[in-house]
Order: structure tokens, then C-alpha cells, then sequence
């Protein structure tokens, strides 16, 4: 399998303090991954590395490939300002920025691959709703839509099924495992082991460190799980990062 995303003694952290330490792994073309592990693990700061927003502290992570646009990102919807004077259309087009520039227009194929997403995410009719006045559910199928539209080979998604319906949920594992039947790469961080067991058939358990990295029934074994809390519990959060010992 050719490797999407190589990660070599990684250590990601803010202020010199590591929230992931010395990770090493290979997520390959096409995988269905899950990133799970106790709170304050590190696995939104992993995210967003992969994802640019943040610079290594030590060691590497190494992309398939070095074009921006090979990667959407889908942050926590808490992270999302609501507040933003902007509709739902004009949010999904925000998807062609990075190939357009932030103010590049929307041609007639770009607004009709705008509303082929909205539609594919179950929101027609919604186009010019206020994002401010949508509910939990219709904001996450709105950010889906926007990933859409990306057309990204690698996707990563933070949390992206908390606190939703049983429908909307459904709907969009529905969309996420469309994505790898099309021979994407997507990288979740998950909470609820269940559905993690159910639809990732790999999962990469962190605890600032990596656990275990394996098939899925494996990773989340109760042994794996018992550890991944000790080692959350038990690590120095004014810790500095360091030199792997050689």
C-alpha cells in the first residue's frame, strides 16, 4: 500500500510542552482510521498537524503529497463562529478557496458543484439560510458539504458525530464511508468505541503516546484501554518536549 501520511518520531505541543511524543506510524492510502484515546490525549493537536495548522516540535510528518489542496479539514464544531454573517451557500463555496483564492468568483460549474453538495447532505432549500440559525445536525452536514466540495484526497475530521441525532449521524457515516469506497483517506477522532468498532476497521489508540496502532478490536482491547488512562493520568503536563533517548 502506497503511505498518505508517514508519521516519523513526531512530537506536537504549544509553548515547547508536547501533546503528542515521539509518534510513529504510516497511515496508508485509502485507510478508515479512528484516533481514540482518554481526554487531553492529544488528538486534536495530532489533527492539526497533519493538517498544517500547527508545526512539529521534533521529527516529521510526511504527506503524500505536498499540495494543500489534497487535504480537508473538518475542526470541532465548537470551533466554528457561528456568529459570522454568512449563509449556508456562501460557506460550502468557502471549499474552493484554496483553488480560487478568498475572493475568486464562483462560475456557473462551481455553483452547481455547490448545490450538488448541499443536496447530497440533505440540506436543499437551505442555501441561503443564515449559518447562525442552523441546528447542530444542519451545521455538520453544512461543514460536510464544504469537504464536498474540497474533493480532497486525505480528510480529516475532529469529533465530527458528537451530540447528533441518530439520523443526521447515520446519513453522514453513510457520506464517510462513500469517501473510501472512492479510495480517500480519512482520519477520525471518535469517542464512542461502539461505532468506532462498528465502521473503523483500524484505530490508532493515543495517550500523548501511541498505545496501539492495529486493527480496531485489537487496539480498543480492555488491557490497551486500562493503559491508554494510566498513561493520560500519569503524564507531566508542564513537561517539556525531548530528545528521544537514543
Amino acid at each position: 500500500m502506497t503511505a498518505a501520511i508517514t508519521f516519523r518520531d513526531l512530537t506536537l505541543g504549544y509553548d515547547r510542552h508536547p501533546a503528542v511524543h515521539h509518534l510513529d506510524g504510516v497511515v496508508e492510502a485509502g485507510d478508515l482510521l479512528a484516533i481514540c484515546g482518554p481526554n487531553g490525549a492529544g488528538k486534536s493537536t495530532l489533527l492539526k498537524g497533519v493538517a498544517g495548522a500547527i508545526a512539529p516540535l521534533g521529527g516529521s510528518i510526511e504527506r503524500a503529497s505536498r499540495d494543500p489542496r489534497a487535504i480537508a479539514y473538518l475542526p470541532q464544531a465548537a470551533e466554528i463562529d457561528r456568529s459570522f454573517p454568512i449563509d449556508v451557500f456562501d460557506m460550502v463555496s468557502m471549499g474552493f478557496w484554496r483553488q480560487a483564492g478568498l475572493f475568486g468568483g464562483v462560475g456557473a460549474a462551481r455553483k452547481q458543484t455547490i448545490l450538488d453538495a448541499i443536496s447530497a447532505v440533505g440540506l436543499d432549500g437551505l442555501e441561503d439560510r443564515p449559518i447562525g440559525t442552523l441546528s447542530g445536525g444542519q451545521l455538520q452536514r453544512m461543514l460536510f458539504a464544504r469537504i464536498i466540495v474540497q474533493d480532497a484526497r486525505i480528510i480529516l475530521l475532529d469529533e465530527p458525530l458528537t451530540a447528533l441525532d441518530t439520523r443526521t449521524a447515520g446519513d453522514l457515516i453513510a457520506l464517510i464511508q462513500k469517501w473510501q469506497t472512492q479510495g480517500r483517506t480519512i482520519v477520525a477522532v471518535l469517542h464512542d468505541f461502539d461505532l468506532v468498532r462498528r465502521v473503523f476497521p483500524k484505530t490508532l489508540l493515543l495517550a500523548r503516546e501511541k498505545v496501539a496502532w492495529c486493527g480496531t478490536d485489537e487496539a480498543l482491547s480492555e488491557p490497551n484501554l486500562t493503559r491508554a488512562r494510566q498513561m493520560c493520568e500519569a503524564f507531566d503536563q508542564q513537561a517539556e518536549a525531548c530528545e528521544r533517548a537514543a
